[in-house]
């Protein structure tokens, strides 16, 4: 373990499958994580989710074999992140909790720690908007699952510091990830794009034009994508994807995000893709 190593201390705010997947990108790396959720049994679920998410991806080649895996420590209590030298917040993509939970994290780090939001669409700036100190918010839009996709979305904000986006980066070289600096808006590069194709898709399907099999193949077939845009879509949970386009239709007034009505229906049937074992497709437990 190299002496960077040891003096990170990862905060990773939220639980939920994105969060499990960024503490086990760090803790493969060897860098000590606190994890923190508000719900005592989804850190339960993680303690246990962790492991297997590390020895997957070292059985993938994607994590180191020989790294000194640090204990997961896991609290309900935000109090325990204040000597993090990085946050990352990845809780669920609804913009009054995002702030909410990242004013409250900013009061608490010492001035200059990175607070680093993982929003798929919010604004940066509209986020650090309702911080302490906004000149130390951005963010790393990791891709799901983090510890297997080694390029990060990194957003800086109008406001983000040089000091601040240097530290973030230095902390995902550390975690041996490629990282690509973009400008602040909704939905950034990837979902500005990514979440119009897959509602597109939907509706699609919804019109009776193709079928979810065959819009996917399409894509694969013609385009070379590894996977369709409606696999991808379960795979980052269709509520996910919802969410993510509500967000970018308030923030672009653009009709083309509104989420069609197969996501709304799908999502209120409880089928949010491989997280729930049914989505476009269904999946064993």
């Amino acid at each position: 373990m190299t002496e960077r190593q040891q003096t990170e201390l990862l905060a990773v705010l939220g639980a939920g499958v994105m969060g499990v997947g960024i503490a086990a990108l760090a803790l493969g790396h060897g860098v000590p994580v606190v994890l923190v959720d508000v719900d005592p049994d989804a850190l339960t679920r993680a303690a246990e989710a962790v492991p297997l998410r590390i020895r997957q991806g070292q059985l993938l080649g994607k994590l180191p074999r020989e790294a000194t895996v640090p204990q997961l420590v896991t609290t309900t209590s935000l109090d325990e992140v204040r000597q993090a030298t990085v946050v990352v917040e990845a809780v669920v993509e609804v913009p009054a909790v995002k702030a909410k939970v990242l004013g409250e994290v900013s009061e608490l780090v010492a001035p200059g720690t990175p607070v680093v939001t993982n929003t798929s669409g919010i604004p940066v700036d509209e986020l650090a908007g309702h911080t302490a100190r906004p000149a130390d918010v951005l963010g790393a839009h990791f891709m799901n699952p983090p510890y297997l996709i080694r390029t990060v979305e990194v957003i800086r904000g109008p406001r983000t510091s040089e000091a601040a986006l240097a530290r973030a980066l230095e902390l995902l070289t550390v975690l041996d990830r490629e990282s690509i600096v973009v400008g602040d808006g909704p939905g950034f590069v990837i979902n500005r794009i990514l979440q119009r194709m897959i509602n597109e898709s939907a509706r699609i399907v919804q019109e009776g034009i193709a079928s979810h099999e065959d819009v996917d193949s399409l894509f694969q077939g013609c385009l070379g994508h590894t996977t369709g845009p409606l696999a991808t879509a379960d795979l980052i949970g269709l509520d996910n994807v919802v969410d993510s386009l509500r967000v970018l239709h308030e923030r672009t007034g653009d009709a083309g995000y509104a989420p069609c009505d197969l996501l709304l229906n799908k999502v209120a049937a409880g089928d949010f893709g491989r997280k729930s074992g049914r989505g476009f497709y269904a999946y064993a437990p």
